[in-house]
C-alpha cells in the first residue's frame, strides 16, 4: 500500500487527494489498457496527489473529477539517499494557473515531505522556458544549482534546516488564522480504517491509516 493511500491534505485554496484508479479515465490521454494502469499505480515508488479546486470539491453536488485541476508528484530519485526527494507540479487548467495554488501546494507538500516522509532535501527540474515556475520555486528560496542545455532545464534544490522547518510552520500557521480550520484531513472523505495523527510541525496535522 503506498504511503499517501488513505491521506488526505487540505488547504485555503487546494485539496490534494491520493492518486488511485478512479483518476485514470480523466488524467490518461494515451490507449492503454487500464488493468495495466491500476497495477502501475499502485507499485511505481513515488507519492502522487491529484489536486482539487476546494470550492468545487465541497460542494457534495460536484463529483470529484469536474474538481481537478492537476496533480503534484514526489519520488525519490537517489536509492542511496532516502532524504531526497524531488518535486513536480502540473496546473492542467489554464483558468486556474497565476492563481497561487501552485505555490500553496508547493508548501502543502514540503510539510508532507519534511513530517511525514523525513525528506531533507527538495529538487526540482523545470524546463528554461517555464520561467514561471521558475520563479515561483526560488521565492520559496530554492536554489540553482545547474542547468542542462541538452534537456533545455534548470535544477533547483531546497536543503531542509532550521529556517526552512520554521517558514513551513510560519505557512501552516497563517492558513490556521485564515480560515480557522486553516490545513487538516477530511476524516469523512477517507476509508473507516485505524487512524494515527502525526504532527511535527504546529498547525499542521497528517492523518493516515498507517
Amino acid at each position: 500500500m503506498r504511503i499517501n493511500e488513505n491521506t488526505l491534505l487540505e488547504g485555503k485554496k487546494a485539496v490534494l487527494v491520493p492518486y488511485n484508479a478512479n483518476h485514470v479515465p480523466s488524467k490518461i490521454i494515451l490507449p492503454l489498457l487500464k488493468e495495466k494502469l491500476f497495477d502501475f499505480f499502485y507499485i511505481f515508488p513515488e507519492c502522487t496527489f491529484i489536486i482539487l479546486d476546494k470550492q468545487r470539491w465541497a460542494d457534495p453536488s460536484i463529483e470529484e473529477e469536474q474538481c481537478m485541476v492537476g496533480d503534484v508528484n514526489m519520488f525519490l530519485t537517489d536509492p542511496t539517499d532516502l532524504s531526497l526527494a524531488e518535486l513536480e507540479i502540473m496546473i492542467a487548467e489554464p483558468s486556474y494557473r497565476g492563481k497561487g495554488i501552485g505555490k500553496e501546494v508547493a508548501h502543502m507538500m514540503m510539510c508532507y515531505g519534511v513530517t511525514k516522509l523525513g525528506i531533507k532535501k527538495f529538487q526540482v527540474k523545470i524546463g528554461l522556458d517555464n520561467q514561471v515556475s521558475i520563479s515561483m520555486f526560488k521565492k520559496l528560496h530554492f536554489q540553482q544549482v545547474s542547468v542542462c542545455k541538452v534537456f533545455k532545464e534548470v535544477t533547483l534544490v531546497l536543503t531542509v534546516d532550521e529556517s526552512v522547518r520554521t517558514r513551513l510552520s510560519s505557512f501552516c500557521t497563517a492558513e490556521q488564522t485564515q480560515q480557522e480550520t486553516g490545513l487538516w484531513f477530511r476524516l469523512s472523505h477517507a476509508p473507516q480504517l485505524p487512524i494515527f495523527i502525526h504532527s511535527l510541525i504546529p498547525g499542521y496535522l497528517f492523518i493516515s491509516s498507517q
